[in-house]
């Protein structure tokens, strides 16, 4: 085993016994082939677009399965046994109508002919063979952005399949990944290029974020300010995790009038801001925040736990039985419920204690994407023209549990009082509920959304340029970022894509990135690990 996809790998470098996530050596091993097999049925997918043959079905198996790889997503060795075998049987299938309508099914890769062996064990070792599907021959700066690109696509996965439930599509988006995953095969590309291929996924990845944008508003309406309650009120109580807003909606609408308050957790906070959501009266509050207190949170809910897509840490004995799971969860022990029936999940809420009384734990704000903060445009310019905003900080990315994120709440509660912070994602839950005031009106802390929401960011951030009649990288902000996984990787990709320069990133950086490698990112986009909050408030505000 070696992976090194995520911030927490061990020693920085690799894990290569068992994950720091959990992850066995079995089920990376598994990862790995599943990849590959992907990358095989990319080639197909590829050349039947050349010759007109394309498959709704088979796109959207594509990004599922790559979503399938990420860290914390599923961790059942059955789950990928069956993914690797519906891979080669939908290659199989589309090889033969590629050839029908008269294109090529002969490649140089492997993979594109790979014949799974029969039984875990024996895939496994397979796995373990094949390795991580990248270039091992190559050059070591090459295999880098082989590995920057990979990682970066399994996050672009994760968005688009999340946007494809929402019946948000893009066959250009999905052709994308395919010829990327093909061209991990191809020992022609040289260093130059596959520069440029990692950048182009990041456009990808932001096709991918807007997709999910036009999902989400569309299905739940434009987020709004929202006050949300941290505590908690007597009763019944089901609380949801993870990123899958048509699973709470679902949830919703299966227990009203059932006498059970829904909560959320960690990523699931922006549900609130969204008409189509927050008209549910027992939708109540959220509860707890992400990877720090997570296992303790966990153990002291007294209700049921649904989990959906990623973000779970390996579960305990000790409260395993109350988590259920859809989507792409998959930890062996933890109950799976798909089709969107929830009456498991009910039924435990029902047979649980629930709140036995009262907690007012303060509340936080939620709901400031774009329209909300292009809304009020006016006052933001009015207020940086007037002195009153000197800066803006983009405060944002992932949370983990390794030491060293205090960093980002020290830093957010360093910001000098004339400054805004926007944030989004789950390491906004180091400083969610600080109470930083306002500035005429507009409060410092501004709570974009989720990690996707980062296209918000953006929009927000293109927005104000425009208003000032300059580039991007001439306002006056500082993107500050936190990274753990590859969802991460997308995004920070995406943001290079757009030229934008400057980037402070940690807690410590990829182990997958080469010394050159990290060269070029420096001389190119003056990206920088962070180092002191002192030093690197300095630093910004001079800027």
């Amino acid at each position: 085993m070696f992976c090194n996809q995520c911030e927490q790998t061990s020693q920085g470098t690799g894990c290569t016994q068992v994950g720091v996530c959990g992850k066995t050596s079995e089920v990376a091993a598994l990862q790995d082939l599943l990849t590959y097999a992907l990358r095989g049925l990319s080639q197909f997918i590829v050349e039947g677009a050349k010759v007109g043959v394309k498959d709704a079905e088979i796109n959207r198996f594509l990004v599922k399965g790559l979503f399938s790889t990420l860290t914390n997503v599923d961790f059942d060795p059955a789950r990928f046994v069956s993914l690797i075998g519906e891979t080669v049987r939908l290659r199989d299938d589309l090889k033969e109508r590629v050839a029908a309508a008269g294109g090529n099914t002969s490649f140089a890769d492997p993979a594109a002919s790979f014949v799974p062996a029969s039984g875990e064990a024996a895939l496994t070792a397979q796995g373990e063979e094949v390795k991580l599907p990248v270039d091992w021959e190559a050059a070591e700066d090459i295999r880098s952005l082989q590995e920057i690109t990979l990682y970066g696509l399994r996050g672009v996965a994760a968005y688009a399949d999340h946007a494809a439930i929402l019946e948000e599509e893009d066959e250009d988006l999905y052709l994308a990944i395919a010829k990327k995953l093909t061209q991990l095969a191809d020992s022609s590309i040289e260093l130059g290029d596959w520069v440029g291929i990692a950048l182009d996924t990041g456009k990808d990845n932001l096709r991918a974020m807007e997709l999910l944008d036009a999902g989400n508003t569309g299905h739940f309406g434009h987020p709004e300010p929202s006050e949300v309650p941290l505590g908690h009120k007597a009763g019944k109580c089901i609380l949801v995790s993870g990123h899958d807003l048509l699973d709470l909606e679902n949830l919703l609408k299966a227990t009203e009038g059932k006498g059970i308050n829904i909560y959320t957790h960690g990523e699931m906070l922006p549900a609130h801001a969204y008409p189509e959501l927050k008209k549910y009266s027992h939708l109540y509050g959220h509860y707890g925040t992400a990877w720090q207190n997570q296992k303790k949170e966990f153990d002291e809910f007294p209700g049921a736990i649904l989990m959906t897509t990623n973000c779970i840490q390996k579960p305990r004995e000790s409260y395993i039985k109350n988590i259920f799971a859809t989507g792409l969860v998959g930890f062996p022990g933890v109950e799976y419920v798909g089709n969107h029936d929830f009456s498991r999940v009910i039924e435990r809420a029902l047979e649980l204690p629930g709140f036995d009384s009262d907690a007012d734990n303060g509340s936080v704000l939620t709901g400031f994407a774009r329209n909300t903060v292009l809304g009020v445009a006016d006052k933001v310019i009015e207020g940086v023209k007037g002195g009153a905003i000197k800066h803006f900080f983009l405060v944002g990315g992932c949370d983990g549990a390794k030491p060293g994120r205090n960093y980002y709440t020290d830093f957010v509660e360093n910001t000098p009082q004339d400054t805004v912070v926007l944030t989004l994602a789950c390491g906004k839950f180091r400083f969610f509920d600080k109470k930083l005031g306002d500035i005429g009106g507009i409060p410092r802390l501004l709570d974009v959304g989720q990690c996707n929401d980062a296209f918000s960011a953006v929009q927000i951030a293109v927005a104000l340029a425009n208003a000032f009649e300059c580039g991007v990288n001439d306002l006056p902000l500082s993107i500050i970022c936190s990274w753990y996984e590859q969802k991460a990787v997308a995004i920070l990709l995406s943001l290079l894509s757009l030229g934008i320069k400057g980037i402070r990133l940690g807690p410590s950086l990829p182990a997958f990135v080469t010394p050159n490698v990290l060269g070029v990112l420096v001389e190119n986009f003056d990206i920088k690990p962070i180092t002191t909050v002192e030093d690197d408030m300095a630093a910004c505000l001079a800027g």
